[in-house]
């Protein structure tokens, strides 16, 4: 004797037969919009949160401007946070299982942006401060053994293709944590490490000296970096290879 199927649960069954259909056809449409969703601009999403929509940078100036360096700087960069070499938790996080050609895309996207400079740092600095920091970031200190900043980071600091960044529009309490960090051995570059060798020459006073003076200067008129040129800088430099 056959069971009888109750009216509820007919029901039931000849609406999911009905709607079936509609849901495969729904998500079938919502495949175009889903890969819209997937371009370089939506993955980028986890930068531009702290760097800025154009990779600008901020104010504060522990999220430095990214926009417009050199592609094999970024990319560098973002190698030795992936990798641990470089130590800073958010983004050794942010990074920690992407591959080599995902962050080589997100260093060529920024590198192509020249979003407008932020306004100077107000003036705090004592003049003989900022005539210190003038003479090490144009002529350097031959008595330590500093070469200009200008010599590796471009005649406009806006930094040398393919892996010296610009140091124009990045904040001076920035510049003071990096080259403190490369004196006590904190960050790292490739072999031979160019940096390393510099900071460890300056002085609190030095260091101090520079960022301020940096922080002074207006944007340039041209922020693209300078090409590759190994016979002017004063060290070898692994970034450069």
């Amino acid at each position: 004797m056959r069971k009888r199927i109750s009216v509820p649960l007919l029901a039931l069954v000849l609406a999911s037969l009905l709607v079936w259909p509609l849901c495969v056809l729904a998500q079938s449409e919502a495949v175009p919009a889903f890969k819209q969703l997937d371009s370089l601009e939506a993955r980028v999403q986890g930068c531009v949160t702290c760097h800025g929509q154009s990779g600008q940078g901020t104010n504060n100036g522990y999220y430095p401007r990214i926009a417009g360096k050199p592609a094999g700087y970024l990319y560098n960069q973002l190698v030795a946070f992936r990798d641990g070499t470089r130590r800073y938790p958010p983004m050794n996080y942010l990074v920690a299982y992407l591959p080599d050609p995902y962050l080589r895309e997100i260093a060529e996207y920024f590198a192509k942006l020249q979003p407008p400079f932020a306004a100077r740092e107000p003036v705090t600095a004592e003049p003989a401060v900022l005539a210190r920091g003038q003479k090490l970031v144009n002529s350097g200190d031959t008595g330590k053994g500093v070469p200009a900043c200008v010599a590796c980071h471009g005649n406009t600091l806006t930094g040398m293709e393919p892996g010296i960044p610009g140091l124009a529009g990045v904040r001076s309490t920035y510049i003071v944590a990096q080259l403190t960090r490369w004196r006590v051995g904190e960050r790292h570059a490739t072999e031979p490490d160019c940096m390393k060798r510099v900071a460890t020459r300056l002085s609190d006073s030095d260091i101090a000296a520079v960022a301020a003076w940096l922080g002074q200067q207006p944007p340039p008129q041209n922020p693209a970096p300078e090409s590759s040129n190994l016979v002017r800088m004063p060290f070898a430099c692994g970034s450069q290879r």
